[in-house]
């Protein structure tokens, strides 16, 4: 054990006093709030500055009319369409928008014209502008008026309450669960894999440049895979608790200095301009109360269960897929050679990551959703991502037994891997040589 520590020690010194330890862990949660608010920055000022398209009409109907907007003018034009995409041709204009004589009841041949593939926002947003128009037609034709339909519909917010098995009601809020479990899920897949790569990789460096055989000679090879193992997994422990510590602060320090409000009050501020003073009034506390219920939400989330089984899970996919990469590591001599052993090491930790998206936000307490928390080789990323939702006690309790345990034999395989491939080198290896280094007998 003892033996074991000193190579825990070794791995986690050697990395944490690397400059590009130091580099990544700090730049890190700075670099990348700035690199999101630059893009927000000019994604804002690049459609405050952007000049409306031109689009050309040829309704055929007589019974469509659009007024300009920010993002399109339209100019009518009475001609047949052939002449019509003459003049467009020769014009530098966006598109030419066809509206035939259609049947109300099933309208269809409407085509949009254009010298270059418009993308998906330009066109989504045409399509609801002219589905907008025929909705006024046949408001128009059965009678009815806009101020009629506007009466006839109720907005509603649903509050959600989740009862305990005690009898006690929290509340709760899907949208904030779904994104709790998007986030953790996603950041369980990147680390797990990120430092299990880095594993293989520090396993090939020392293998390549001999400095394991004079290692070895003083402990086992499963002793240095241990600590190799431990000591990478500290390392990415401590990264991300300052990362979180150093978003936390600054994101709060940045929010008190600027005196920055919430978003969505802004806009309503923005909006409030434009109504009289009874409307805004009653717009800006239907929306005060909506973010005093947003923030209420956010803290009925158990924060500390929830980092608690982050933090297990982080540890134990680690751990599971970290021996797997140690013995591909210690099997090759060159990343390159490695490729073909990555796949199949992967491919699990991939089904739970696809499985978070298909399945488990979908329907955390699904049959599907509760096996992937269950097997060990998919629970890392499943499970967090049903955490936030609420799981039961037993649960929990058996995926990480399960997970210990598949840690445990991961461990025993890769242990009997590493054995003899540590020492290996110039061996063309594939999955038969494998199989027969776990077969050997000591």
């Amino acid at each position: 054990m003892k033996k074991i520590l000193l190579i825990i020690q070794r791995e986690f010194l050697n990395r944490v006093q690397k400059k590009s330890f130091l580099i990544t862990t700090i730049l890190v949660p700075l670099v990348f709030p700035a690199i999101m608010a630059l893009l927000v920055v000019l994604m804002i000022r690049e459609a405050e500055s952007a000049k409306p398209d031109t689009v050309q009409v040829v309704d055929e109907s007589g019974k469509c009319s659009f007024e300009n907007t920010r993002r399109f003018n339209f100019v009518p034009l009475n001609m047949p369409l052939d002449q019509a995409k003459t003049v467009f041709q020769q014009s530098e204009n966006f598109g030419l928008l066809y509206i035939p004589d259609f049947n109300l009841d099933k309208p269809d041949g409407f085509i949009l014209y254009t010298k270059e593939n418009p993308s998906i926002e330009k066109s989504e947003q045409l399509e609801g502008m002219i589905e907008d128009r025929l909705h006024d037609l046949k408001l128009e034709a059965f009678n009815i008026s806009k101020e009629v339909l506007k009466n006839l519909k109720s907005n509603i917010s649903l509050q959600q309450f989740r009862i305990s098995e005690s009898g006690e009601e929290k509340s709760s809020n899907s949208g904030i669960l779904y994104g709790a479990g998007f986030l953790l899920g996603i950041l369980i897949y990147i680390f797990v894999l990120v430092y299990g790569i880095q594993i293989m990789q520090g396993v090939i460096d020392e293998k390549t440049s001999k400095i394991v055989e004079v290692i070895v000679s003083s402990v086992k090879p499963f002793q240095l895979m241990m600590g190799k193992i431990i000591g990478i997994a500290s390392v990415g422990l401590l990264q991300f608790i300052i990362w979180i510590v150093l978003i936390t602060v600054l994101s709060s320090g940045i929010m008190a200095w600027l005196g920055t409000k919430m978003p969505q009050q802004q806009v309503m501020e923005q909006v409030a301009q434009q109504m009289d003073n009874e409307e805004a009034k009653e717009a800006i506390e239907s929306q005060n109360s909506k973010i005093s219920g947003f923030l209420s939400q956010m803290n009925q989330l158990p924060f500390a269960r929830i980092a608690a089984v982050f933090v297990f899970y982080f540890l134990g996919g680690y751990l599971l897929y970290g021996a797997l990469f140690a013995a591909v590591g210690s099997a090759v001599d060159s990343i390159q050679e490695s490729q073909q052993f990555q796949f199949p090491i992967t491919l699990p930790l991939l089904i739970g990551y696809m499985g978070l998206f298909l399945f488990i936000l979908r329907d955390p307490h699904g049959p599907v959703s509760f096996w992937l928390s269950i097997i060990p080789f998919t629970s890392p990323v499943a499970m967090v991502g049903r955490i936030a939702f609420g799981v039961p006690d037993w649960q929990l309790a058996l995926s990480m037994a399960l997970l210990i345990g598949g840690f445990i034999f991961t461990t025993w395989v890769a242990g009997r891997i590493y054995r003899v491939g540590i020492l290996m080198t110039g061996t063309k290896v594939n999955y038969k040589v494998l199989a027969k280094w776990f077969m050997l007998k000591n």
